[in-house]
């Protein structure tokens, strides 16, 4: 049975809006940084969160390849992917973009890239992360409810 209501899924992909906020990010910094709230060397902490979000989003990715999953946003869902990152978040490959812009704001050290990064979050949010929640719910069901329960949305 077809649901009378379809969800309407973007045409953009996440990695677009992530490219697009580090862009605003460097320009941010370039051109209107506002003032400096760090400097060097504790800027370079901002590279520990590039690392971890590079590598949260890269995990994730590659647990929903293994088990034959789309990786874009509402393709075919054909499992859910509890394990590795999963057990404690529901979005690591989201999560990971946000450390990763937090990373370069961090490291960049002046006040107006910060700004950037509620938006990109409300973006991924609103653009994405709700609406695969309704997809999912459609797809998996009490199941995809249940684990939501007890795996945080981000953290």
């Amino acid at each position: 049975m077809t649901d009378p209501t379809p969800i309407r899924y973007p045409r953009d992909i996440p990695p677009m809006w992530l490219l697009a906020t580090l862009a605003g990010i460097w320009a941010l910094d370039r051109w209107l940084p506002i003032a400096r709230w760090l400097s060097p060397p504790w800027t370079w902490s901002g590279l520990v969160l590039v690392v971890v979000g590079v590598g949260l989003a890269v995990w994730g990715a590659g647990l929903f390849r293994r088990a034959g999953t789309g990786v874009r946003p509402f393709t075919e869902a054909t499992e859910m992917v509890r394990n590795g990152p999963y057990r404690f978040t529901r979005n690591p490959m989201y999560l990971g973009m946000l450390l990763l812009t937090s990373g370069v704001a961090v490291t960049l050290g002046s006040v107006a890239p910060l700004l950037l990064l509620p938006l990109f979050a409300a973006v991924l949010h609103i653009r994405f992360i709700r609406r695969e929640e309704e997809f999912l719910t459609r797809r998996f069901g009490a199941d995809y409810l249940a684990w939501c329960k007890t795996v945080r949305r981000w953290l």
